[in-house]
């Protein structure tokens, strides 16, 4: 099956308490990424330096209180995959960060990591998060959503913040680059 065809099957939908066991199953053990329960951006590397659970936990607590952090792709009931969407100012890392310093005040939301089910990959669960990421936000009134992925034509590496030509096929064009491998890309929602 080819990856838009699996892409369509999938329902992306916002990580809600109800939801929190599937988000479990799919980070697994280790919370996705060596335990950062998608916290780095919220306070940087001090993540490692605490132990998983008390990641999971706080991320637990966010997912709670609401709004939604993110967002799920299902197949079927099955979480294959995960996108943390969220105003770009609850992730104050990012502005500690010199290759993501702002391009310019426009209060953006932020797509900022991903997670997806090994199996999955290279299936178009991306690109379906990617798509109910900039819905979400529009949804919220917000005036334009961000990425900063990777730019696999500079660096081969593997990436938790997807690559550029999945967000240039989604319709998003680059506002700045600070350093080679990390554009900024911007999907204007005002007047769509």
């Amino acid at each position: 099956m080819s990856a838009r065809a699996e892409a369509a099957r999938l329902l992306v939908r916002p990580v809600i308490p109800e939801l929190w066991p599937a988000l479990e199953d799919l980070f697994g053990e280790r919370g996705a990424c060596a335990g950062c329960w998608c916290m780095y951006w919220r306070i940087g590397a001090a993540y490692r330096k605490r132990p998983a659970s008390e990641n999971r936990n706080e991320f637990q607590a966010l997912v709670r209180e609401g709004p939604a952090p993110g967002l799920l792709a299902f197949a079927g009931e099955l979480a294959v995959g995960w996108c943390q969407v969220t105003p770009r100012d609850a992730l104050s890392w990012i502005d500690k960060t010199w290759r993501l310093k702002r391009a310019d005040d426009v209060p953006v939301w932020a797509i900022s990591c991903f997670y997806v089910r090994k199996g999955w990959r290279r299936k178009g669960v991306t690109r379906a998060l990617i798509d109910g990421a900039v819905e979400k936000a529009k949804a919220a009134g917000a005036p334009a959503i961000e990425a900063y992925p990777l730019d696999g034509t500079v660096s081969p590496s593997s990436t938790s913040t997807g690559y550029a030509s999945t967000f240039l096929r989604a319709g998003f064009r680059e506002v700045a680059r600070w350093s080679p491998e990390k554009p900024i890309m911007r999907y204007e929602l005002r007047g769509k």
